[in-house]
C-alpha cells in the first residue's frame, strides 16, 4: 500500500481502572489473596473498560484527515497508539513514513536552558538531527519572533513566548506524517494566523496531516475527510462537512428521553430561510423550532432557550413567557410547538442551543435538552468572541510630526450595529 500513510485495522484498546483501598487493612489481604489464590479475578473486580472498540481506517499520503468526538470518545488513545506511546490490545497499526506529533508544543523544554538550547533539545526529542536543527535554526527563531530573547532562559518567558517557541520548533520538523492536536490557538491573534498559514503550507507540501480537534471550523477548513468517534467506536467516516454536520446533530437521540418526566422536549431544530440547519451566516435570521410532548397534565409552562459558546458559556437566553407569549397549560397527550426567531449576531464559531421546559412561579424545570441542536456560524469579516457587532472603521489617520493635516485615508468597512457612520440610528 504505497499510497497509504496511516492504517489502523480492527484496533481495540483495553484499560483497567485502578483499585482503591482506603486502608492498609484492606490492601494486605487483597495482595495476599492474589498471591495464594492464583485465580482469575471477575470482570467486575478487574473493572476493565474498552477505550477503543474495532477501529479501522486509512489515511492516504498527502491527505488532511480529521478526528472528532466528545471528551472521552477515544481520540487521545488513537493518537498515542499511532505515536507508538502505547500498543493496541488487539489489531494492527501501520505508519508509513517519518511521524511527528504537534500535541504538547512545549513538551521537552528545560526551564533553566535558554531558548537557543531548548531549540536543539526539543528538536532532538522530535527526531531531528543536529545538522537539521542547525540548518533550520534561523527559520525557527524568525517564525517565533523571539530573536531578542533567544539567549534568555525560558523560565523567564511568558506563557505566550513559551508557546511560540514550542510551536515554531515542532512545525519545522518536516515529517512525512504529522499529528496535530489542538495546538493552532497558541500565542496572540497575529501569531495564530501565522500558525494556520504554516499548517496550510505543510499540507501544500504534501505532508499527511491528522487533525484531532474540538474546533469544528479548523476541521472543515483543513480536512478533506473526517472520522467521528463515539464512546470508543467508529460512528461515521466521510467528507469533513458531512461528518461535522452529523456530529452536531447527534447530541441527543430521539426517543431516549426519561419516561418518568411529565413533559418532555421531543425535538429541537435550527433553520434559516433556505432550511439549512448547520452552517449559518452571521447576521442572518434563523428560527429555532421546539416540540414538546406531555405525558401528564401541567400548568403555567414556558419554553426557555439558551445559547452556549464552544466552551459551554452562556451567551444568550430568552423564553416564550418573557417574550410576551404568557404561560401555557398542557393536558396528558398534548403536544406543543413553538418557534423562536433570532438575528444571528454571533461571531464565527460553533454554538449550542439548549432548551428547557420551565414553570417560573415555582421555579420548576420539567425537562432540559442540552446541546439539543448545534450550529456553525460563519462570518465574512474577522469578528471574534461571542457576538458580532458588524464593525467598520470610519476614521483612520496618521498625523506626522510637524504636519498640519493628517496623512490618512477614510474608509468604511462592512456592516454596523444599529448606528451609521454619522452616529444616526
Amino acid at each position: 500500500m504505497p499510497d497509504i500513510a496511516l492504517h489502523m485495522e480492527h484496533v481495540y484498546k483495553k484499560f483497567r481502572k485502578g483499585e482503591a483501598f482506603n486502608s492498609l487493612r484492606d490492601l494486605i489481604p487483597a495482595l495476599t489473596g492474589r498471591m495464594f489464590r492464583q485465580e482469575e479475578l471477575s470482570a467486575q473486580d478487574r473493572r476493565e473498560f474498552w477505550a477503543l472498540h474495532d477501529i479501522s481506517f486509512e489515511v492516504k499520503r498527502g491527505e488532511a484527515f480529521g478526528i472528532i468526538g466528545h471528551n472521552g470518545a477515544g481520540k487521545s488513545t488513537i493518537l498515542k497508539i499511532l505515536s507508538r506511546i502505547m500498543k493496541p490490545t488487539r489489531g494492527s497499526v501501520a505508519v508509513n513514513g517519518r511521524l511527528s506529533a504537534l500535541i504538547e508544543v512545549a513538551a521537552g523544554f528545560h526551564q533553566d536552558l535558554t531558548g537557543r538550547e531548548n531549540i536543539y533539545l526539543n528538536g532532538t526529542i522530535l527526531g531531528m538531527s543536529k545538522r537539521e536543527i542547525a540548518s533550520k535554526f534561523d527559520q525557527i527563531v524568525a517564525f517565533s519572533e523571539l530573536e531578542e530573547f533567544i539567549d534568555t532562559p525560558v523560565k523567564h518567558y511568558s506563557s505566550g513566548m513559551y508557546a511560540r517557541l514550542g510551536f515554531s520548533v515542532a512545525s519545522h520538523v518536516d515529517p512525512e506524517v504529522l499529528i496535530v492536536d489542538e495546538v493552532l490557538s497558541v500565542g496572540d491573534y497575529v501569531f495564530q494566523k501565522k500558525c494556520v498559514e504554516r499548517m496550510r503550507e505543510v499540507i501544500r507540501n504534501g505532508t499527511t496531516v491528522l487533525f484531532v480537534s474540538h474546533n469544528l471550523k479548523t476541521i472543515t477548513e483543513f480536512c478533506n475527510r473526517c472520522l467521528l468517534l463515539e464512546r470508543g467506536r467508529l460512528s461515521m467516516i466521510g467528507s469533513a462537512s458531512e461528518v461535522v454536520q452529523s456530529y452536531m446533530k447527534s447530541a441527543r437521540v430521539p426517543g431516549s428521553e426519561d419516561r418518568s418526566k411529565p413533559v418532555i422536549i421531543s425535538n429541537v431544530r435550527a433553520r434559516n430561510r433556505n432550511g439549512e440547519s448547520v452552517r449559518l451566516a452571521s447576521g442572518e435570521t434563523v428560527w429555532i423550532d421546539v416540540e414538546l410532548a406531555a405525558r401528564e397534565g401541567r400548568e403555567k409552562l414556558a419554553v426557555v432557550l439558551f445559547v452556549m459558546d464552544e466552551s459551554y458559556y452562556e451567551v444568550f437566553n430568552t423564553s416564550t413567557e418573557r417574550l410576551g407569549c404568557g404561560s401555557f397549560d398542557l393536558d396528558a397527550g398534548d403536544r406543543f410547538n413553538c418557534s423562536f426567531e433570532l438575528r444571528l449576531n454571533f461571531a464565527s464559531g460553533t454554538f449550542h442551543l439548549n432548551v428547557a421546559v420551565y414553570r417560573y412561579d415555582t421555579e420548576t424545570e420539567y425537562d432540559r435538552w442540552d446541546s439539543g441542536s448545534s450550529i456553525y456560524v460563519e462570518t465574512e469579516n474577522d469578528a471574534r468572541g461571542a457576538v458580532n457587532c458588524f464593525p467598520k472603521v470610519v476614521r483612520h489617520e496618521i498625523v506626522k510630526a510637524g504636519a498640519e493635516a493628517p496623512v490618512a485615508t477614510q474608509f468604511a468597512a462592512r456592516g454596523h450595529l444599529g448606528v451609521d457612520a454619522e452616529g444616526k440610528s
